[in-house]
């Protein structure tokens, strides 16, 4: 055999090798991809079913645990009930934890010897009571209704009443809840009813709006409206000032389903419904201190 063709077979060799190394490269380069999917998709049920358990919190930890399960179940599985734990960040029991893990297997990667690998994921979240709430609606409380004096949550879903007597000089229990001082018009607090203010609404004092807005056209069309729904409700605990200047102290909101009104001036208007436990758009309080009337955001924790 002359040295040309003998290095011609030893060319021939090494690019078969070449070949076939970079075939099983590329086939395991589509395993790694495969598995790195599954992977972000088991991280999306997770997170999900860790939001949807902790919609039971903090009152049911069986009912949270279910409702992570189902959840997971429902989305292609992968977290089981010794998956699913619970902590404290803030308050007692406010925390749910979810571990999902799913065998995936591997098809050009048998190659090498892995027939299967494991992909996990964890989530934690948390619900609590808001020290800043989205989509709020004027009609102040107060803290003192009997309907928000069960503990340790409000008596949920017992009919009862809102009024809008007076409470100080000019003030029937409306506010602006956009921080603003002096009068809001009518279409104003009709759309603040109808619609909730869209943006964050924190805990603090809140001017009155003076005035009785409820008996105006606005108003009536947006109770009209949302008769049937859950509104959110500032919560108040207590009052300063007098006049233009009389103000609210807001120390939390609570869910109240409307189910009808009769307004027939200063004297006599009021709402019909009954408080609810809601879970809302709002910035969960970092303070175990803060008063809980059963309206809860729920955060995915980090």
């Amino acid at each position: 055999m002359t040295p040309l063709r003998n290095e011609r077979g030893q060319a021939v060799v090494l690019l078969v090798l070449f070949v076939g190394v970079m075939l099983a490269v590329g086939a395991a380069v589509l395993d790694v991809g495969a598995w790195y999917r599954a992977d972000r998709k088991l991280q999306a049920t997770a997170d999900a079913s860790a939001l949807a358990g902790a919609q039971g919190l903090p009152d049911s930890q069986p009912e949270a645990a279910s409702l992570a399960l189902s959840y997971s179940d429902k989305n292609g599985g992968g977290v089981g009930s010794g998956g699913v734990t619970f902590m404290t960040t803030v308050t007692p029991g406010d925390t749910i934890k979810v571990h999902a893990q799913k065998p995936m297997p591997g098809f050009f990667s048998k190659v090498f010897g892995i027939a299967s690998v494991n992909v996990g994921a964890d989530a934690k979240a948390r619900t609590g009571a808001m020290s800043s709430a989205k989509w709020a609606a004027p009609v102040a409380v107060d803290e003192l209704h009997e309907k928000l004096q069960c503990r340790p949550t409000p008596c949920f879903g017992e009919p009862t009443t809102l009024d809008f007597f007076k409470v100080g000089p000019g003030a029937f229990r409306l506010i602006n809840i956009d921080q603003s001082h002096g009068g809001t018009g009518p279409q104003t607090v009709g759309d603040w009813i109808r619609n909730g203010l869209d943006a964050y609404m924190p805990l603090g004092w809140y001017y009155s709006d003076s005035g009785m807005k409820p008996s105006s056209a606005n108003v009536r069309t947006a109770l009209d409206d949302r008769i049937g729904d859950v509104l959110l409700f500032p919560i108040y605990r207590a009052t300063r000032a007098q006049g233009s200047n009389f103000e609210y102290l807001v120390v939390g909101w609570a869910g109240f389903r409307l189910t009808g009104y009769d307004i027939h001036g200063s004297q006599d208007s009021r709402l019909y419904g009954y408080f609810e436990e809601v879970i809302w758009q709002g910035i969960e309080s970092e303070s175990a201190g803060d008063p809980d009337y059963g309206a809860r955001a729920v955060t995915l924790l980090e």
